[in-house]
């Protein structure tokens, strides 16, 4: 699951199917005011803080040199607000989505501009192509990664590592799984893990979930069972799941013990990493973690010297797969040259280059651009982890339906870590948790 600004269970996307292609007039989605000549947008979006400030920096130049006049409307509860603005033919010119499920449900629709002969085709290859894909529906693109976010990185203390046995990132999982052990063998948990999140915990354990399925399987498999094209409970999961607990929930791999993990918050979880002695010297998970609520302030203070950072191994050293997520840009007004404009520069070199990356809240999605532009030399590696992926998925749960995605999978798999359920009756849960 991607950080978003509310943890709300997220709509259920059958409600889309309620929408036709009468939402749009001509004028565009924006209430039917639109034309070809408008310089009025306006640009709907979840995330907040520091993102979304630097966001609207970008926006406004952009928008200030090429005389168009920007609305910026955020939203905490982008999935319910989008559908009741589409319904009643009010829809926002350009759309930012946190989910690629409600996008596609839409594209399904109608209700988006076909982004092929809009967006350079220059600017489509130079973005990483499993987030390009993931804004396509029938072969036909509807949507642009205009961020991403990183998931699959195993942050460390870099002074303390060395000692411990990491010397070099381990460059297959069955590497990892041997330094796990090693690091286990000196009396210290190798791994930090925490999957509280208030009314969303087990988020966190569903991103594991993912990034092994991923690695185990490759991108074809992880997609056909994001789909239900294969089932939830298929052996392959089961697979995952049982090198999940050899990894981490075995006695003596995670700090604290399998009985902390699900009331040891997901923020704060790798902050005995830094202890004297560490408590544990790994922790997996996106690059947001790396901010203020999350590592200590002494060490975000000096964080290149302090923090080391790997990709999760693939299952040859070859294989770089990468588990992230991000936001998309769709256009709901089809005929408003200046949406189809801002659209293209989401997309462009240029975008991010006007102090957005410094913020350190954006990664861009692009693989050409310039890792000196991120604040520190930890932002800068995390990206180049995706811009070099062999690989590059967005998160499961995210493209799976509500009560899936955002409910049973993360429930059982919070029941299956603390003990209350074993892994077959949590996976044959979500299965039947599927609607039909």
């Amino acid at each position: 699951m991607r950080i978003r600004s509310t943890f709300a269970a997220s709509v259920t996307l059958g409600a889309v199917a309620l929408l036709t292609t009468g939402c749009l007039s001509s004028g565009g989605g924006g209430g039917g005011g639109n034309s070809n000549t408008s310089k009025n947008i306006e640009i709907m979006y979840a995330f907040t803080t520091d993102q979304e400030t630097g966001f609207k920096g970008e926006v406004n130049k952009w928008a200030k040199d090429n005389g168009v006049t920007v609305k910026f409307t955020q939203s905490s509860d982008f999935n319910s607000l989008i559908n009741t603005r589409v319904q009643g033919n009010d829809a926002p010119d350009v759309a930012l989505f946190p989910q690629p499920g409600i996008m596609k449900d839409m594209a399904d629709q109608g209700l988006l501009a076909d982004l092929s002969d809009i967006v350079d085709k220059s600017d489509l290859d130079s973005l990483i192509q499993g987030a390009v894909e993931t804004g396509q529906v029938n072969g036909k693109q509807y949507a642009i990664p205009m961020s991403i976010n990183v998931k699959s990185i195993v942050f460390y203390p870099k002074k303390a590592a060395a000692a411990a046995g990491l010397t070099q990132p381990p460059q297959t999982l069955d590497d990892l799984m041997a330094l796990s052990k090693k690091i286990a063998s000196t009396g210290t948990t190798p791994w930090c893990f925490g999957i509280e999140s208030g009314a969303a915990t087990g988020w966190p354990a569903t991103d594991w979930v993912e990034n092994l399925m991923l690695i185990n399987n490759g991108s074809d498999v992880y997609n056909q069972w994001v789909q239900h094209k294969i089932p939830f409970n298929d052996p392959k999961v089961a697979e995952t799941l049982d090198q999940m607990d050899q990894l981490l929930l075995a006695d003596g791999m995670t700090n604290g013990g399998r009985k902390s993990i699900a009331s040891n918050n997901f923020n704060t979880a790798a902050n005995p990493m830094f202890d004297n002695p560490p408590g544990c010297y790994m922790y997996r998970q996106g690059n947001f973690v790396a901010k203020s609520g999350g590592f200590p302030d002494k060490v975000l203070a000096d964080l290149d010297n302090t923090v080391g950072v790997f990709p999760m191994p693939g299952k040859t050293a070859e294989d770089k797969p990468v588990l992230g997520g991000g936001d998309l840009a769709g256009i709901f007004s089809q005929d408003n040259q200046s949406a189809k404009d801002l659209v293209k520069f989401l997309a462009s070199k240029d975008y991010g280059t006007n102090g957005y990356a410094k913020t350190g809240a954006w990664i861009s999605p692009r693989t050409d651009f310039d890792t000196s532009q991120y604040p520190t030399q930890v932002l800068g590696s995390i990206a180049t982890f995706a811009y070099e992926s062999t690989e590059f998925v967005f998160d499961g749960s995210d493209q799976m339906p509500g009560e899936v995605g955002s409910g049973s999978f993360w429930k059982d798999m919070t029941a299956w870590i603390s003990g209350q359920e074993d892994a077959k009756t949590a996976l044959d849960n979500i299965e039947s948790s599927w609607p039909s």
